[in-house]
């Protein structure tokens, strides 16, 4: 119990206490989460991409192995939320609201700090290259499942290429195979709107509960919330050493794919109009829950 207690204050309470701090201040400065989200969503996540891609330096087939093992977690995770919706009937809408829950992890606000906080500045390269890589798939997924029924598949896959997280991807990773170099002021703005990508998403989840305050449990958030905080963790374990990852790139992998749901999600429903409500209290309700999973994926790591 000792050790838990001091991984959450190591590791887990400077994240807490910087969502403590937004939700403090969210009413009477008047902060609406919506338009941190889309500020993080339309222009700071973009940039992130970017500045990491562009300047990466990893070995190709380690890269490869990191990106198939979060990938093939994460998947597991939404075949699971699919399985359960058809096991326990539930209508289309929650369905996909599960597979969008399972399939995107908190990876970037709450994955990049907690994993610097646990092994050091060197895990962001590969908490990022995770993060990247969950970020790919769970654009795909969640754009694509969010906009079938409504549009036709070309349709909801070109919602998919024009989102700005995936647009920056070819240009980053162009730059970054010609050794090309940004002038200085370019490239500096760049970084800088991309180190503000983990502080505003953490302050928009903040001010998020201080509007919404934590929502009335039901069945279906807690299954939802459930696959999400579950089975991220449990697949993890058992697929990590088949991708051969070690050392580093494992604790980060298992990490990032133990991570509740990401803010995104709720971003995505509410442009999509699917369920929004509901999606941002199970979104929130991963977040607030993930404080008693976190510490006992830290403790086994």
């Amino acid at each position: 119990m000792l050790a838990l207690l001091t991984l959450f204050l190591n590791v887990l309470a400077p994240v807490f206490l910087v969502l403590g701090l937004a939700y403090g201040v969210a009413r009477p400065l008047q902060l609406q989460s919506q338009t941190l989200s889309r500020l993080a969503y339309y222009v700071l996540t973009p940039a992130f991409v970017f500045s990491v891609l562009s300047n990466a330096r990893i070995e190709a087939a380690l890269a490869l192995r990191m990106i198939g093992f979060i990938t093939a977690v994460y998947a597991g995770s939404t075949l699971v939320a699919l399985l359960l919706a058809l096991l326990l009937r539930r209508n289309r809408n929650i369905a996909v609201a599960w597979m969008m829950i399972a399939a995107f992890g908190n990876v970037g606000n709450f994955g990049l700090p907690i994993a610097q906080f646990a092994e050091g500045s060197a895990a962001l390269l590969p908490a990022t290259v995770f993060f990247l890589a969950n970020l790919v798939f769970a654009f795909v997924v969640c754009v694509t499942l969010a906009n079938l029924g409504r549009d036709s598949v070309f349709v909801s896959l070109g919602r998919v290429i024009k989102t700005p997280g995936l647009i920056a991807v070819v240009p980053a990773l162009a730059m970054n195979a010609l050794s090309v170099t940004l002038p200085p002021a370019l490239g500096r703005a760049i970084d800088l709107l991309a180190t503000a990508l983990v502080p505003v998403m953490l302050i928009a989840l903040g001010v998020q509960f201080a509007h919404y305050g934590l929502p009335p449990i039901s069945t279906d958030m807690l299954i939802g919330a459930g696959i999400r905080l579950i089975s991220g963790p449990l697949l993890a374990f058992l697929l990590v050493d088949a991708f051969g990852l070690g050392g580093l790139e494992r604790s980060v992998g298992i990490l990032q794919a133990s991570m509740p749901t990401a803010v995104l999600v709720s971003i995505i429903a509410m442009e999509s109009r699917l369920l929004p409500e509901y999606v941002t209290a199970t979104v929130l309700f991963s977040n607030v829950a993930s404080v008693l999973t976190l510490p006992i994926v830290l403790a086994l790591l």
